[in-house]
């Protein structure tokens, strides 16, 4: 598998989380296949950096684990011949672009030689071209942004673990006070929800929301500057962790540091650099930042920021890099646009590392910079040979206008005039890769009105993954569209936007007539049968057995497909009572065993087979 996610999205988390279940040999559902196997976590910024890259005898000692020694003659071998290997290979986007086809290449021969073990691969979506490794026979697949539930659950689950750390009655009914507004404002707030949307910054929204007693800054980088505030300096202060005396290195002074460390990295396409290079970029810097030579000298400074920033760590004795890349991304943005370093961006608009860079350097940047920087990509973008390249710049252009309130109202519309050679969207890839701009796209997308039905599904796919509120007027355009592919990405878009509003604006209108209505919650369904009847249903999540006894009807549902379900285990005791059901498709349900037919049922025996089944043509696309 190759999983493609947004920085932030939780990408390394579920590679970390997916190794640690593998060495406990839990029993999870759903990843049966995972018993008896051995995890090897290998992050490409770490063993990329060799000069070639690891066979499996080396790959303990390329991630320097102190257990290499340790590790019997042949045993990686051994265990990957015997196909018991989780490979989970983390971060294409975190090395060199120049290194990306040896490492292609690589990943080649370790599948020839062990082709029957399991292997995940990680990237940011852009880093690498569609079907990158489709001739190693990798399926593709991408993390989705949190949806509203999600978010929902992650503030409960942040709040309930900062419970554990108050010490009186007052200061946790302070923090369930903080809870309940932070729901509120993440329902409310449009860029607040859109901000929150991966485990990142919902994260970091949570810590700030109650440091800062209940207030959150407005926009991405009000956000960022306030965390960095946060970890910096006014987190120790709080802390007392300095006693009277103590040499403290003011926030300034630490910012100006760390982005030149950051600057190093991107300029470099590393995402790590050795202790004693890193000692050099601070010792460089010192005659600018006399501030912090009271610390000491570079490397007692570089062990002050380790221990105290909460920004870098050292993953291994002789090395060190940012906690994480967006951070790294926002540091050096600073330092490049404080450099005017302007012709370096440009130059690297192209690489998917620098992308967010670009961003954060058109936040940094004065208004009259701002229109320079994004002047240039323009002009470097219509000097692309290849249309994907300049679409790529394009868009590019377009999503920094969200970091650019103020901005040259010129260079803001040539911005859009030239993003509208792409609108409307041709393909679902391109439709998703317009997404990707963010809200600003909805202005540009055209109505229902004289498009093919297979560029109203790409429009529909676009603004369905934007999920804020200005989507759903935009989304209701369409919800009376004779096509099913149109009306079914709306049916399927339900769960990445506020409930009520988008039943009554979107759901409500579609015509029944060959479609699958989509429920991800017992609220969905609940609004779907009450309004019904509705023949044909995706129920996607774990719905239990007594869920959908108690609430489909027995004469209603002729089809039913159950997706991503992993709690039902008796289907009889679920489905026995529908009477007219005729097709069931069961999409990643491992729970589901027993399929034999029950006594109701008019259909031929299930299938057995629990593979994933191609949906038919009213199910979504993206």
């Amino acid at each position: 598998m190759l999983l493609r996610g947004i920085a932030g999205s939780g990408k390394t988390t579920l590679v970390q989380w997916l190794a640690v279940c593998t060495a406990r040999q839990e029993s999870l559902r759903g990843l049966e296949q995972l018993i008896g196997r051995v995890p090897f976590v290998l992050p490409l910024r770490t063993i990329a950096r060799q000069e070639s890259l690891p066979s499996p005898a080396s790959f303990l000692a390329s991630v320097h684990n102190p257990l290499d020694g340790a590790q019997p003659p042949g045993w990686a071998d051994r265990v990957l011949n015997a196909d018991r290997g989780l490979l989970l290979i983390d971060g294409i986007d975190e090395i060199p672009e120049r290194d990306r086809e040896r490492t292609r290449a690589w990943l080649a021969d370790l599948l020839i030689a062990y082709p029957d073990n399991l292997w995940l691969v990680t990237s940011r979506p852009s880093a690498v071209a569609d079907d990158w490794l489709g001739a190693q026979d990798f399926a593709e697949f991408t993390l989705s942004p949190m949806s509203r539930e999600d978010m929902a659950a992650f503030i409960d689950r942040w709040h309930e673990a900062a419970r554990q750390t108050c010490r009186t009655e007052e200061e946790r009914r302070t923090l369930n006070d903080y809870q309940s507004a932070l729901h509120i404002a993440v329902r409310t707030k449009q860029d607040l929800s859109r901000l929150a949307t991966n485990p990142l910054m919902c994260g970091l929204i949570c810590a700030l929301h109650r440091a800062r007693r209940g207030y959150l800054p407005p926009g991405r980088k009000a956000l960022y500057d306030a965390a960095l505030s946060m970890l910096l300096a006014r987190r120790d202060t709080e802390r007392c962790i300095y006693a009277p005396g103590d040499v403290q290195l003011d926030e300034e002074p630490q910012i100006q540091l760390l982005q030149r460390l950051a600057y190093y990295l991107i300029r470099n396409g590393e995402a790590e650099l050795d202790r004693d290079r890193a000692e050099r970029v601070i010792e460089e810097a010192l005659p600018s930042v006399p501030a912090a030579q009271a610390v000491g000298d570079a490397p007692a400074i570089l062990s002050h920021l380790l221990l105290r920033s909460g920004l870098l760590r050292e993953p291994s004795v002789s090395t060190v890099d940012f906690i994480h890349r967006t951070f790294q991304d926002y540091l050096g943005a600073k330092a490049a646009i404080e450099a005017w370093d302007v012709g370096l961006l440009i130059r690297n608009a192209h690489d998917a590392q620098w992308e967010d860079v670009i961003r954060m350097a058109v936040a940094h940047a004065r208004p009259r910079e701002r229109a320079e920087l994004l002047g240039k990509l323009l002009e470097v973008a219509r000097h692309k040979n290849s249309a994907e390249a300049a679409l790529r710049l394009y868009l590019l252009a377009m999503a920094c206008l969200e970091h650019a309130p103020d901005l040259d109202p010129a260079i803001r519309d040539e911005v859009t005039r030239n993003a509208l050679e792409f609108v409307p969207p041709l393909t679902v890839p391109r439709a998703r890769e317009l997404a990707t701009v963010g809200p600003l796209v909805l202005e540009l997308l055209p109505g229902p009105e004289g498009l093919t039905d297979e560029v109203a599904e790409c429009c529909v796919v676009t603004a369905s993954r934007i999920p804020v509120d200005a989507a759903i007027p935009y989304l209701a355009r369409f919800a009376d569209h004779p096509a099913v592919g149109v009306r079914a990405q709306l049916a399927s878009s339900w769960g990445r936007f506020e409930t009520e509003r988008y039943f009554h604006e979107v759901i409500l209108r579609l015509d029944r007539d060959g479609l699958y209505f989509v429920a991800e919650s017992m609220e969905h369904l609940r609004l779907l049968l009450d309004t019904g009847p509705r023949p044909w249903l995706i129920l996607r999540g774990n719905f239990t057995e007594d869920e959908i006894r108690d609430t489909l009807g027995g004469e209603e549902v002729t089809r039913l497909r159950l997706n991503r379900n992993d709690v039902i285990s008796d289907l009889g005791t679920a489905l026995g009572h529908l009477s007219d059901l005729g097709t069931l498709y069961l999409t990643g349900c491992f729970a589901a065993r027993d399929l034999s037919p029950w006594p109701n049922s008019r259909s031929t025996p299930w299938s057995t087979n629990h593979r994933a089944r191609r949906a038919g043509p009213s199910s979504p696309r993206a």
